[in-house]
């Protein structure tokens, strides 16, 4: 029992500062394409997209080369500032926020295209900068969609297991997360702590799941 609390708590670790990251990340990256006109927009979005589609071990291999010791970031790092990202906590946040970069991308670019521009351009000619048109009108007005998005990069990010186990590893209490003690306790054959992982697991998917349904932009509450 203790085990799986642990490995619960680290989940949403993981989840949380993955969903951070994506925060940033994703908003920028979507509200980038929906206002930017530029060569290659279309070649850049696939490219951005790339992560819902691949799979997850491909996208964790990928992960290796980079950060890896050998690799062009993993080198970098440890020769710098004596950081080592695989097989640590922070290695399974970058696995988890590359493979739900996508639901965050795709859901701020489609909340900020629904914005009406011609608001935006009022707000200019009444003299609001950039700036202050972005988080004065178009986030107030795009935030359903957009948490909608970070609700699902949340719930992936706790349903991360391909990513994570290559970049992270299976270490009980340092990178073992909630899907990775799951594959480790049916391999072992402990059915009562799998079928606990599963049922823990399965039950805070589902109450993010309703929460960003009940936020997709276009739903309205019933009575």
């Amino acid at each position: 029992m203790d085990a799986a609390w642990i490995a619960l708590s680290l989940s949403l670790k993981v989840a949380f500062w993955a969903t951070a990251l994506n925060l940033v990340l994703g908003v920028g990256a979507g509200y980038a394409l929906a206002r930017g006109r530029f060569a290659g927009r279309d070649v850049l979005d696939a490219v951005l997209t790339l992560p819902m589609v691949m799979p997850p071990t491909v996208l964790g291999y990928y992960l290796l080369v980079l950060l890896g010791r050998k690799g062009v970031v993993g080198a970098w790092l440890q020769d710098h500032f004596g950081i080592t990202l695989i097989f640590t906590w922070q290695g399974a946040v970058i696995a988890a926020t590359v493979v739900a970069f996508p639901l965050v991308f795709k859901s701020a670019r489609a909340a900020f295209e629904a914005v009406d521009t011609q608001l935006e351009q009022a707000a200019r000619v009444l003299g609001v900068g950039n700036v202050g048109v972005f988080f004065r009108i178009t986030l107030p007005l795009a935030w359903r969609g957009i948490l909608a998005g970070l609700l699902l990069a949340f719930a992936r990010g706790m349903g991360e297991f391909g990513a994570t186990l290559m970049v992270a590893g299976s270490i009980p209490g340092r990178t073992q997360t909630l899907s990775v003690a799951v594959y480790e306790a049916v391999q072992a054959g402990q059915d009562d702590t799998a079928n606990l992982l599963v049922l823990i697991t399965s039950l805070t998917c589902m109450a993010v799941l309703l929460a960003a349904g009940k936020l997709a932009p276009g739903r309205t509450a019933h009575p």
